[in-house]
């Protein structure tokens, strides 16, 4: 995919630089994006220039998206909102009615709380401990399986998928007892497993698992089986700059020295051959190409401090180009709620007045 409109990614001030056994210029100033002596006071429409979002790669479990233009405490609170705060569906409570398998209770309960549910969090509210569950706060799952012999299994059979019948408990197992109007709410999309083949138990015949299971919603920061992505990470923007020409009978060790698809060898006129950087992205950083002293001075390695490379994996609860969204609407109440405990405190009377007084 083509890159936006980016700014100059050859600007020192935008280079976080690696050398052979260090890194350099890690730091911002004390407020990003501001240095002495310049006018850099906010600017809404200067900021939306600057900023870039833009999607890479969309799958239905992932994304792979460009976020430019924001310091990294911006890009890391973002990632940890998303981790720890917003909300998802778990099952929470597990009624036992019969559990004659080898896997104790409290086992069970944990295994089939930590399965990721694909549920839209938005249809469904916060459920109080306290309060009797409703179909406004509470999804129910039931589980009832008993193995049994297969009739007419071949005789000296090892399998036991082939020997019994439910030989295995898979979260497919799990069904969805709708309850009030959750079959009109949830219609489009009914609650269930994100992955059908989670394996949750062995069985074999005569025993029988038999529950009852309530999904609440809730967050990572309370527990993990709540949170809504397997991974949400990102890394900064590798950038290679050669400062020399590499010597045509160098240019594949070169190339060597990078991650496959980084750098390209071109034919040049009379049999010549160059090197050019094809797709940065790609690059680990390894920093291979420092331990050859026939390249020293020809290249720097660097990232783009305001440039990151987002990676994030929905366990199903949202679609993937939602996620995103979402942490910045949470960043924003945030944003709002400091606000008004600031006007609040501006507000409230002076001590140091009230005593005088």
């Amino acid at each position: 995919m083509a890159m936006a409109n980016v700014g100059d990614l050859n600007d020192g001030r935008r280079h976080v630089k690696l050398h052979h056994e260090h890194v350099s210029n890690v730091s911002s100033t004390d407020y990003p994006g501001v240095y002495p002596g310049e006018d850099h006071s906010w600017d809404l429409q200067r900021f939306k220039e600057k900023l870039v979002v833009q999607v890479q790669r969309l799958s239905e479990k992932s994304i792979e998206l460009d976020l430019v233009g924001v310091d990294a405490s911006i890009a890391n609170a973002l990632r940890r909102i998303l981790m720890s705060e917003v909300p998802s569906i778990a099952i929470e409570n597990v009624y036992v009615w019969n559990n004659t398998s080898v896997i104790h209770d409290e086992v069970f309960a944990h295994r089939v709380g930590l399965i990721p549910l694909a549920v839209d969090p938005r249809l469904l509210n916060m459920k109080v401990a306290e309060e009797t569950p409703t179909d406004k706060d509470t999804i129910v799952f039931k589980l009832d399986v008993t193995c049994k012999h297969r009739p007419k299994a071949p005789r000296g059979e090892t399998d036991p998928e082939k020997l019994y019948i439910n030989s295995n408990v898979y979260s497919r197992d799990l069904v969805w007892a709708p309850a009030g109007d959750q079959t009109t709410v949830f219609a489009e999309f009914p609650p269930r497993p994100s992955n059908d083949n989670i394996l949750l138990a062995k069985l074999r015949p005569g025993q029988t698992l038999e529950m009852e299971l309530h999904a609440n919603k809730g967050i990572g920061m309370t527990h993990a089986k709540w949170s809504p992505v397997a991974t949400a990470t990102y890394r900064l923007l590798p950038h290679i700059v050669i400062r020399k020409p590499i010597p045509s009978q160098l240019c594949e060790k070169f190339q060597k020295c990078f991650s496959p698809g980084v750098i390209e060898v071109k034919e040049k006129s009379k049999g010549e051959k160059e090197v050019v950087v094809a797709n940065p992205r790609l690059e680990s950083m390894s920093r291979e190409v420092y331990r050859h002293s026939e390249f020293d001075g020809m290249v720097e390695l660097t990232r783009i401090r305001d440039f990151f490379l987002f990676s994030i994996e929905s366990t199903g609860a949202y679609p993937p180009q939602d996620l995103l969204p979402e942490s910045i609407r949470l960043m924003r109440e945030k944003v709002r709620t400091l606000k008004r405990a600031a006007e609040a405190l501006k507000q409230a009377p002076n001590e140091d007045e009230e005593m005088e007084a």
